[in-house]
């Protein structure tokens, strides 16, 4: 009569339970005791962050994990600053920081206590355009519109750069005065993706503002 064979195991067996014990070794305290609690249970960290938006000066109460992207849009509800991928690939939430252009998706809001922060609502209003805005229209330089504010915020701080002398990856030399020319432009707004493609017009409302040919 044979005999049943209690130590003969499956190889899906084996990794069956290799796997399993593999995933529970992995875990560590901290992640199970966070999987385990309710969310209303769980401490949120708050921080006080005061900075001047659109030359106003702004006090916010907000969770630490805020970024100012999402502070601009659902705590001061200036909504003109677009979240496009939130990964900071598209430029659709380009806002000025201090003078110069960033990805307001990627930085903290708590980073910025005490700056000087410029949305698309603080370069110019319907009744008194700023030139980069006026030149936009002037040229079509969008379409669905989406992506424009974070083209004309990125757009006035590359003029500002090219004038201050900031080399780009284009530039011919690293030192003295830069030239606004249409390569010069473009490598520069690379980071401001239109998905529209009118790419051209905005090259030539930037060329315009600059004093230069497109």
């Amino acid at each position: 009569m044979d005999q049943p064979d209690y130590f003969s195991v499956s190889r899906r067996g084996v990794l069956a339970s290799g796997a399993a014990g593999l995933a529970a070794g992995s875990i560590s305290p901290q992640v199970a005791f966070a999987a385990s609690t309710p969310v209303a249970e769980r401490a949120i960290a708050m921080q006080t962050v005061s900075m001047r938006i659109n030359g106003k000066s702004e006090t916010l109460e907000l969770d630490t994990r805020t970024t100012l992207l999402d502070a601009l849009r659902e705590h001061v509800k200036l909504t003109g600053t677009k979240k496009g991928c939130d990964h900071g690939q598209c430029g659709a939430c380009t806002v000025i920081v201090n003078g110069e252009r960033i990805n307001s998706c990627l930085s903290l809001a708590v980073m910025h206590e005490g700056d000087e922060v410029t949305t698309i609502e603080g370069l110019g209003t319907p009744e008194n355009l700023h030139p980069m805005q006026a030149a936009f229209v002037k040229h079509d330089g969008y379409q669905c519109g989406y992506c424009t504010p974070g083209q004309i915020c990125s757009a006035v701080a590359v003029l500002k750069e090219i004038a201050d002398g900031v080399p780009s990856h284009v530039s011919a030399e690293l030192t003295g005065p830069m030239e606004a020319s249409n390569i010069e432009m473009r490598e520069r707004m690379s980071g401001n993706i239109c998905r529209c493609g009118a790419y051209s017009n905005i090259a030539e409302a930037m060329a315009e503002v600059a004093g230069e040919r497109a």
